[in-house]
């Protein structure tokens, strides 16, 4: 049994990441909008300045049904450790506002 866990992990591919300087330094949104179909999810991240009523496209993410169920366990996975660390997020837009 250890042999078999031992020749998985060695199979395992060491990926190296090649960027550009413009790509390293990313870009900031703080809106997304998610649609699919039957072969694909479409992700886009977009920017909307306060007060604007228009927003920038920032990035077009197109990802297999598969792959974005991954990188959805990996965003749940980072948002536990970082609440583990730093404290519970709290969503303010989605919490109910007291009017008086």
């Amino acid at each position: 049994m250890a042999d078999i866990k031992s020749q998985q992990q060695s199979q395992q591919l060491q990926l190296e990441i090649d960027m550009d300087e413009q790509t390293a330094q990313g870009v900031y949104v703080n809106l997304a909008g998610v649609a699919h179909n039957e072969t694909e999810f479409i992700m886009d991240f977009l920017f909307v300045q306060p007060g604007k009523p228009k927003a920038r496209l920032r990035s077009r993410i197109i990802s297999s049904p598969a792959h974005t169920k991954r990188f959805l366990l990996a965003l749940s996975d980072n948002i536990r450790k970082y609440e583990e660390r730093f404290g519970v997020i709290v969503d303010k837009a989605a919490v109910p506002q007291a009017h008086g």
